[in-house]
């Protein structure tokens, strides 16, 4: 997305006065055709009453010249023909904006006139008064919002202020806006829920990144001190244990190195190679794996064919994940059950245990890195404490959700919900 950086100050201003200019125009134009319209209609108003005067006039035995100057005033010329012919007033020089003609009841023709020049001057010098009012406005109101713009994006001033000073270092403050429910309300809130998320991730990075730190400081000083305890053993046997010792802490820290790279390539989005899997078909490829490495734990696999559309090496990483977890946390002795279902249009797999179970209070907790529950795991187990997060990852990666549910006995339950495939989805 590229953002078009204008000045808001300039557009809005401008684009204010364009606007009021537009208007004054339009209302310029509007007024001058009324007023011209207007004043037409009025002069043929005086004209047809002249006319009904002339007709009271002669009916009082006003005649000729002297009817003729009684109709002239005012812009209006009259030209009166006698029945004889004879003729007393003048046609009009210039042009006439309005005439009417009648006969009169002595048989003469009466003809009057109205002046196009007295309108055209009128309407000139309301045409320029309109003009200048108009302008004087259009000033008036690009003073008046250069000051009024300035002050409402006022608030847009502040969120630059308060950006610089916390990519500054300068964190915590927020702009805390009074209402909500209006245009920079919103952005002012959104402002604060994006430093809130942002700040919230920088601590929670800083915070693995410690946890990450003291997680493989352990591993690697116990393999720094198997290793200086070899340099100095002349023991076959000792030298024999301490071997063992140097592989299985260089294991711990490898896969923690392992379980490290696996959560940044999630955050960094994953690649999933799609193809039409049934999560049954894997649920009891787990079964069998996990009785290879337990021979005599009890596990099965329950429920019917599911089709959804993933990635199986994928979601076979989420179930190996989740058996290991239920089997470290039941011990020898367990149980666990891998049950497939559908629900509406997803695809559910629930792992349940009966082991010493989940409590409520950290059912959420536990899908956060580096996190351990003394009853279920600890670090001689070789956990790193990112398995959840990574299971969490992938199956979120599928558009599904992975969440620790309340168990149907003792216990705990994991449930994955993914998509179910379309029909006509194939392998690829």
């Amino acid at each position: 997305m590229s953002l078009r950086t204008v000045s808001l100050r300039r557009r809005v201003t401008l684009s204010a006065i364009a606007v009021l200019g537009v208007v004054l125009v339009g209302l310029v134009l509007v007024v001058d055709a009324t007023f011209g319209a207007q004043s037409k209609r009025d002069v043929e108003a005086a004209l047809l009453d002249k006319a009904r005067h002339a007709q009271s006039l002669v009916k009082q035995r006003v005649r000729g010249s002297d009817l003729v100057n009684r109709l002239e005033n005012r812009g209006v010329q009259a030209r009166l023909v006698m029945p004889d012919g004879t003729v007393f007033g003048d046609l009009p020089d210039a042009d006439v904006s309005n005439k009417v003609t009648r006969d009169l009841a002595d048989g003469s023709t009466i003809t009057l006139y109205a002046e196009s020049s007295v309108i055209t001057a009128t309407q000139a010098r309301l045409r320029r008064l309109l003009l200048l009012v108009g302008f004087g406005a259009l000033a008036v109101t690009a003073v008046a919002m250069v000051w009024v713009v300035r002050r409402a994006l006022a608030p847009l001033d502040a969120m630059t202020t308060l950006a610089k000073s916390i990519a500054g270092g300068d964190r915590g403050h927020r702009l805390s806006p009074a209402r909500t429910d209006n245009e920079l309300g919103r952005t002012a809130a959104a402002f604060d829920d994006m430093l809130d998320s942002l700040e919230g991730s920088e601590e929670r990075t800083k915070r693995f990144v410690a946890d990450a730190a003291h997680e493989l400081r352990t591993p690697i000083a116990g393999v720094q001190a198997v290793a200086e305890a070899l340099m100095q053993t002349g023991s076959a046997e000792e030298r024999e244990r301490l071997n063992l010792l140097l592989v299985r802490e260089s294991r711990r820290a490898g896969r923690l190195v392992d379980d490290l790279l696996a959560l940044a390539r999630i955050e960094a989005g994953l690649e999933l190679h799609r193809e039409r899997v049934d999560l049954l078909a894997l649920a009891e490829a787990e079964v069998s794996r996990t009785r290879l490495l337990a021979p005599d734990f009890d596990i099965a696999a329950e429920g019917t064919s599911v089709y959804v559309s993933g990635d199986p090496q994928r979601l076979a990483q989420v179930l190996a994940n989740l058996a290991d977890n239920a089997r470290q946390a039941t011990g020898a002795a367990g149980q666990v059950r891998l049950r497939v279902s559908a629900v509406g249009s997803y695809a559910w797999l629930v792992v349940s245990d009966n082991g010493p179970g989940v409590p409520p209070e950290d059912r959420e907790h536990i899908f956060d890195r580096l996190v351990r529950l003394d009853e279920a795991r600890d670090r001689r187990s070789g956990g790193s404490g990112l398995g959840l997060p990574i299971a969490r990852g992938v199956v979120r990666a599928h558009g599904g959700e992975l969440s620790c549910i309340e168990p149907a006995g003792l216990g705990a339950a994991f449930q994955v919900r993914i998509p179910l495939a379309d029909e006509g989805t194939s392998a690829g």
